[in-house]
């Protein structure tokens, strides 16, 4: 179902025939927001945000799109299929130095550093699985294809010792997916890197109340040691899902991305329109309580767009 949805999500990109640019002021923009599965939490974010955008940038219609998130989002800004991208911060420095899933540095540029990622790590009710290393030989879920999460996915596994191609017998789902997966017991774990709470989860845990979240910091100094501190310790309040108990969790910073062609005015009005809406974008999803301009400017190594660069510097 994930898959008929991207391809739908990309038609209609595609069929918009519209590009990276577009002119600010209201001079007829339509933004395509390319956000991730519909049960996590850069779609509803993205949501949200296209509704302000819409109400508020005059002559903008913006339009938030299923996608399988970052590595894809920055595929689909690179290409001019999307405007404005949600991403996690390690596929966007991977996108501008040309690493790993990138052949070449990517066109893009940074609005704003929005809020943290949390690594979950989800295990199937019944399931002998208390850390990561305990996943070898199990059916492990790491993530879409072309998605953040599945970047994190290996190197999660990748620093526990684990090789995901054959030490797991790997699939690649969506949030959606996973979750009727562990449902259904055709997998005995899966990987979803998202804000809190990620309504997919919420669902799981709500007829499943004996899944568990497991502690994924066991591999952190590890990761720190391959990638560099990008990766950080984050609590997860498990009540958020209406578990008990906490866990401590790899975290990664989530940015929002546009192509580096994009007007610097309408760059200026779209990260105008986030700060400045934040209120509005807390009602949609509580992550958006973290927007903040002093954090929003921590996007390296994606270097800032001039237009989001002003606004910031106009609020200093």
């Amino acid at each position: 179902m994930k898959r008929i949805l991207t391809i739908v999500a990309a038609a209609v990109l595609l069929a918009a025939g519209c590009g990276g640019g577009g002119a600010g002021g209201g001079s007829g923009n339509r933004i395509f927001i390319a956000t991730g599965g519909t049960t996590g939490v850069y779609y509803v974010y993205g949501g949200g945000l296209a509704k302000q955008l819409s109400a508020n940038i005059p002559g903008t219609q913006a339009t938030a799109s299923v996608t399988s998130a970052s590595v894809e989002n920055i595929k689909l800004l690179v290409s001019g299929k999307a405007q404005l991208g949600f991403s996690q911060a390690d596929t966007a420095a991977d996108a501008v130095n040309g690493k790993d899933t990138f052949t070449g540095k990517q066109p893009i540029k940074a609005l704003a550093r929005i809020y943290d990622n949390y690594t979950h790590l989800v295990v199937a009710p019944g399931v002998a699985a208390n850390r990561v290393a305990d996943l070898k030989g199990k059916r492990v879920s790491l993530g879409p294809a072309n998605s953040g999460t599945q970047v994190i996915a290996r190197r999660v596994l990748e620093a526990a010792g684990l090789d995901p191609d054959a030490d797991i017998t790997k699939q690649q789902l969506s949030i959606n997916e996973s979750v009727q997966a562990a449902k259904d017991g055709t997998i005995d774990a899966f990987f979803w890197v998202g804000g809190l709470p990620t309504a997919g989860i919420t669902d799981l845990a709500a007829s499943k109340p004996d899944i568990k979240i497991l502690d994924t910091t066991d591999v952190l100094q590890k990761m720190q040691a391959t990638y560099g501190q990008q990766y950080v310790p984050l609590d997860v309040d498990l009540t958020v899902y209406k578990l008990t108990g906490a866990v401590k969790t790899v975290g990664i910073a989530n940015v929002l991305l546009v192509p580096d062609s994009m007007d610097e005015q309408l760059a200026y009005d779209i990260t105008k329109t986030l700060f400045e809406k934040k209120a509005e974008l807390t009602a949609v999803h509580p992550e958006a309580e973290k927007l903040d301009p002093a954090l929003g400017q921590q996007v390296a190594p994606v270097e800032l767009h001039p237009g989001a660069a002003r606004y910031y510097k106009e609020k200093a």
